[in-house]
């Protein structure tokens, strides 16, 4: 019994034991202690002080100023400890935190918010500094404006832009009127004489200045029975052909002149937004030839390629902000030009007659410019002879002749930019006038709105007053140009498909003209 006795009176005695050490421990336990750099807050003690320590004294720093109170002052901002004891043993402990001091913040916040409200008047935007990040947040007039804000929140550092933007109106439209006229004159004037006899006076031969074809003439002497001979072969008979069979003499005779016209009138319209581009095409492809060369010894194939002709327009029409519109622009007419055609292993390439004007001007809306002009007046003359007796008087013209060419191009390119509205809905749409009936003009009105595809006006959904930043700025982001046609070729007589190239960023077209060989 006295064995069971001492151990629980052991076990007593360490419970009591880890209970005043636990409460040694609570007692012990520091008290949280907040001061802001460059002020001060006082500690009261019930006991007479002994003496004080601070942890850091580049953080905080503690005074005694009187038996019973500390004044502690924060220098930075941080965390440090102080102890104070006391008289009779006992001990005070403190976890200090020292603030940032927040004059400077509030006084250059209130200063970020003075500037914003001068610059951007009537704008309910806010700003608000936490953790050493400015908040912008409200509603802004525009994304000119939000961009204005965020660059004055910038000056103190960090800005995450919360703005809302009102939803602008839509983009201007511009329709851009474009007109080609060009008039080419040719007249061409030509004068020879070609004199050959088979036989006159016992002569064979020709009298000629070479201008204009001549006939040959070939004289076959005579051998056993057969007389001798004299033929003549015209390659070009020119405009008149005489001959005396009695005489043997004949003679071909170029008088001809020539009148040409050809008119070009083309009138391309094409609508875009502001700052976006635009291309308009009506035209052609024609297919050329490209040798591939083979490789390691083989053969080498023939690629076909296409090349556009016809009437070009690209444009990016700008809005300045004096209310003009600048116009990068690039019209282009261009035909197919037989009488320039290469032919390589019987495949004939023609080349391309090209007009074309690359430009950038600025006009106010409705305003014309002539981007473009040209006048060509060329005048060719040749003239031959023979010698000596070409020089004779009267009877010399007939040893001479000449050509006369006369070339006159005149080109206008005039462009027309407006700014346009669609039509409301309702309006009566554009139409081309058809001389004859055509199509569903043909079908009944009640039929033709019966169809598969009826005109039913969908629901339109209100559109929000104003939408967040980013999204305006997203939906400002180019889109995706499109891909719609696409280029054929034939390799060693398989046909395949190549993508076409993508459209250019600017109103640079590519340069047609006889294509590469």
């Amino acid at each position: 019994m006295s064995v069971q006795r001492r151990s629980r009176l052991s076990l007593f005695a360490l419970f009591l034991a880890g209970a005043a050490g636990l409460a040694g421990q609570a007692a012990d336990l520091p008290d949280d202690l907040f001061v802001t750099a460059g002020k001060a807050v006082l500690v009261d003690s019930k006991v007479p002080i002994d003496r004080v320590a601070v942890g850091s004294a580049e953080i905080a720093e503690a005074d005694a100023t009187s038996p019973y109170e500390v004044m502690l002052s924060g220098k930075a901002p941080g965390e440090t400890s102080l102890i104070v004891w006391q008289k009779g043993g006992g001990k005070l402990f403190f976890d200090v935190t020292v603030r940032a001091s927040r004059f400077l913040d509030n006084n250059r916040i209130e200063t970020v918010r003075r500037v914003i409200a001068e610059e951007l008047p009537g704008q309910k935007i806010a700003a608000t500094l936490e953790n050493n990040v400015i908040f912008l947040r409200g509603t802004a007039k525009d994304l000119t404006s939000s961009r204005r804000a965020a660059a004055i929140a910038g000056t103190m550092g960090k800005v995450v832009n919360l703005l809302y933007v009102d939803v602008p109106k839509e983009d201007e439209q511009i329709l851009l009127k474009v007109r080609f006229a060009s008039v080419d004159r040719s007249i061409s004037s030509n004068l020879g004489l070609n004199i050959y006899s088979l036989g006159a006076t016992n002569t064979v031969g020709r009298v000629t200045t070479g201008q204009f074809s001549p006939p040959t003439v070939t004289y076959t002497p005579s051998t056993g029975s057969a007389p001798a001979s004299a033929t003549a072969t015209l390659s070009d008979a020119l405009n008149l052909f005489f001959f005396r069979p009695d005489l043997n003499l004949g003679s071909t005779i170029k008088a001809l002149e020539d009148r040409g016209l050809l008119q070009v009138l083309a009138e391309p319209n094409v609508l875009a937004e502001d700052g976006k581009q635009a291309s308009f095409l009506a035209g052609g492809e024609y297919p050329y030839p490209v040798v591939q060369g083979g490789v390691g010894g083989s053969p080498s194939a023939v690629t076909i390629q296409f090349r556009e002709y016809g009437v070009r327009l690209n444009f990016i029409p700008t809005i300045t902000p004096r209310g003009t519109i600048r116009l990068q622009v690039a019209p282009e007419v261009s035909a197919l030009d037989f009488s320039n055609a290469v032919t390589i292993q019987g495949f004939v390439v023609p080349g391309l007659n090209v007009r074309r004007v690359q430009t950038e001007v600025e006009l106010e809306n409705g305003q014309s410019f002539a981007i473009g002009g040209l006048i060509d007046n060329r005048v060719t003359k040749t003239l031959e002879k023979i010698p000596g007796i070409g020089d004779v008087p009267i009877i010399g013209k007939l040893f001479q002749s000449r050509s006369i060419m006369r070339d006159n191009t005149e080109l206008v390119v005039i462009v027309t930019p407006e700014l346009v509205k669609p039509l409301e809905t309702g309006k009566k749409l554009p139409d081309l006038q058809f001389p004859e009936r055509f199509l569903n003009r043909d079908i009944p009105k009640e039929r033709r709105e019966s169809g598969v595809l009826p005109n039913q006006a969908a629901p339109s959904q209100p559109a929000p007053a104003s939408i967040p930043v980013e999204k305006l700025m997203e939906s400002m982001q180019p889109e995706t140009p499109l891909k719609v046609q696409s280029t054929s070729s034939v390799y060693g007589g398989q046909e395949s498909q190549q993508p076409a190239p993508a459209a250019p960023a600017s109103a640079n077209p590519p340069t047609p003209g006889s294509p590469p060989l």
